[in-house]
């Protein structure tokens, strides 16, 4: 029987294969960047919804995506390489043909000049739009601890292992979709994982989201689509959604964003009616 644990984990696993698997609305003649502020969700029946939570597996989840991450992976370090190879091998395993790209870069900490490099998978990278979840794959440095090594389980290898498993269970459905001649959505999905979100020393605005950071300067000023001359990568995130801190018992998932109000009240009304 799955513990307390469990069952909160594969509840918020269901809830986030929910929104990854809701389908665009065909909209008017409007310009593409803001056609994410009428984009309307398409409601699931009840057996669609159970095809979608059935395929998802807690034991899967732990045995073959967290356990691989368990490990210290502070950026740089040895562990930090094997959770990223972990990452990306994960993926390419997959049937959907994800487009990976590594962002490797090189910044300066209260340590010195260390390497970061952020994960993007892209499902469809030709789509205007993509919805986005998030993580980092880093653990927090400790220099001092002698002898002791902090994983950092919620913080963050679960949502890394959570977002591993909600691709391997959407697989088929979005192999399916790309197989089919006529798909060629405006819309599609990205999953990034951030390297170095954690301070070295102490947390400010200089020793911290190093990765993330980086990434927002890089897309702010990449065109998009290619060739643009006023829209960037940014321009084509829909919606973020950044996991984090999860896995231990009874979460709380504040909204501190006024502007994607609606999507978190959705997520919280599908809690409240599934669970």
């Amino acid at each position: 029987m799955a513990s307390g644990r469990d069952r909160r984990v594969v509840g918020t696993l269901h809830l986030l294969l929910l929104v990854a698997t809701l389908p665009p609305t065909i909209l008017g003649a409007i310009a593409w960047t803001e056609e994410k502020n009428y984009h309307q969700p398409a409601i699931l029946n009840s057996s669609s919804l159970r095809q979608v939570a059935e395929g998802t597996s807690i034991s899967e989840m732990w045995q073959n995506d967290l356990r691989p991450l368990l490990i210290e992976r502070y950026p740089g370090s040895p562990g930090s390489f094997a959770a990223r190879q972990h990452i990306m091998q994960r993926i390419q395993r997959l049937q959907a043909d994800w487009v990976l790209e590594v962002d490797t870069f090189l910044s300066w900490t209260p340590y010195g000049y260390r390497s970061f490099s952020n994960i993007i998978s892209t499902l469809n990278p030709t789509a205007k739009r993509h919805l986005v979840l998030a993580c980092h794959y880093d653990s927090k440095y400790f220099p001092h601890w002698e002898n002791r090594v902090f994983v950092g389980a919620t913080d963050s290898a679960v949502p890394c292992a959570m977002m591993l498993e909600l691709a391997r269970a959407l697989d088929k459905k979005l192999l399916s979709l790309k197989n089919i001649s006529d798909s060629r959505p405006d819309l599609s999905l990205q999953f990034i994982f951030f390297d170095g979100e954690e301070a070295f020393l102490h947390w400010s605005y200089s020793d911290s989201l190093y990765g993330s950071k980086h990434l927002a300067l890089k897309m702010a000023s990449t065109p998009h689509p290619p060739g643009a001359r006023d829209t960037t990568q940014l321009h084509g995130m829909d919606l973020l959604v950044l996991l984090d801190l999860i896995g231990a018992p009874n979460p709380t998932f504040p909204n501190f964003f006024p502007n994607s109000a609606r999507w978190f009240q959705r997520l919280q009304a599908i809690g409240k009616h599934h669970y």
